[in-house]
């Protein structure tokens, strides 16, 4: 039987503070552009069937039951109690939390008493800029303060992240050195005076600058790679793109995570591999993959040196979402090691040690988590 210490999420959201029908419900299960196929429900899917393998024995009910069932046990506890049943259900340590997602999300201090964890901040670089651009006149003013924000964050986030947006890492690609400050002033000034109309960062230089500023802090650097929003072209987010990106900031000082990455998963193992300053994400891709989890797991496992790979849920909105990544990456990791302890190619002493660094201490190691942030 593999152990693990309480784990470390290094990346997730907030969850819904709010009630949710059946049919809000399913539409927060997958990222999708559109309903499911006529005569299904997103429940038709390994992240709904997981769900509902892992979550009703945490809320009092048999495995599998139907969803209907759930979700009127759902509406019994209320929002606070079942995110407070499943998030301690699943033996979570400590949560890294994305505070730049929309909706009425709870923070990392909610978290942490809902899970009975610690919890810190991931700050997201583009909504710092939208914050700054709300109280700055020009773009002078703009720039002066976003610099100082940023430092500002620095002293208190464990990580900055930046929005899967356009797919940044095919702008990175072509352009992965810092933009001068012409473009810089250039890109804001188009920017700022657009903004009324729709302010989210979408200028590629403007992004290159966010994220060269995040690596100037020195803080750890998490990328969004892997498919990202409905509709997004998923050869646009493959990690293999950051290639150039990260060789350009090898020998800085900051460590860089590579979130998400299925079905990229291999190239941002591999990534890991060959720069000391990458890690990739584990995860987030268990909960997607469900009954195949344990098979993905391992594809990861033959590519990265296990000092490089940290365990996230990826959970958002739904608490099911952090709870299914925290017992489904369980899951996996022990069938995968104990399989290979079965086969003689591993001791138990060596298999709990590396299920320990996935699960928790490898995020504590690159997020300095034990020293204070």
């Amino acid at each position: 039987m593999i152990e693990t210490p309480p784990l470390v999420d290094q990346y997730c959201h907030g969850v819904l503070r709010t009630e949710l029908g059946l049919g809000t419900f399913e539409t927060q299960l997958v990222r999708s552009a559109g309903p499911p196929a006529a005569g299904t429900t997103f429940f038709d899917t390994q992240t709904g069937f997981a769900v509902r393998r892992w979550c009703p024995p945490l809320l009092g009910l048999e495995p599998h039951c139907a969803p209907a069932r759930y979700l009127a046990r759902r509406r019994e506890l209320g929002a606070a109690e079942t995110a407070r049943r499943l998030l301690r259900g699943s033996r979570v340590g400590a949560y890294l939390v994305d505070t730049g997602a929309p909706g009425d999300l709870t923070g990392p201090k909610d978290m942490a008493l809902a899970g009975d964890a610690e919890a810190f901040e991931v700050v997201r670089l583009e909504l710092l800029a939208e914050q700054v651009a709300d109280t700055s006149g020009t773009v002078a003013a703009f720039l002066a303060n976003l610099g100082g924000a940023v430092h500002d964050a620095a002293a208190g986030a464990a990580a900055f992240t930046c929005g899967t947006g356009p797919g940044y890492a095919a702008t990175l690609a072509f352009a992965p050195e810092p933009p001068g400050p012409g473009e810089v002033r250039g890109a804001a000034g188009r920017w700022l005076a657009r903004r009324p109309r729709g302010g989210a960062v979408r200028d590629p230089v403007l992004l290159r600058h966010l994220l060269w500023s995040a690596v100037a802090s020195g803080r750890p650097l998490q990328l969004h790679t892997g498919p990202g929003e409905p509709g997004l072209r998923p050869d646009r987010t493959d990690p293999a793109l950051l290639a150039d990106f990260l060789r350009a900031t090898a020998g800085l000082g900051t460590q860089v995570v590579l979130l998400g990455g299925y079905p990229y998963h291999r190239h941002a193992a591999r990534l890991a591999a060959a720069f000391p300053h990458v890690h990739a994400d584990v995860g987030a891709a268990l909960g997607q993959t469900g009954a195949g989890a344990a098979a993905v797991l391992a594809e990861l496992l033959e590519l990265a040196p296990f000092g490089k790979l940290l365990f996230s849920s990826g959970g958002g909105r739904l608490p099911e979402l952090h709870a299914v990544g925290a017992l489904v990456f369980r899951e996996a990791l022990g069938k995968v090691l104990s399989g290979w302890v079965a086969d003689g190619a591993w001791s138990w002493r060596d298999a709990d040690r590396v299920a320990a660094m996935l699960a928790a201490g490898n995020a504590r190691r690159v997020y300095r988590l034990d020293e204070g942030g």
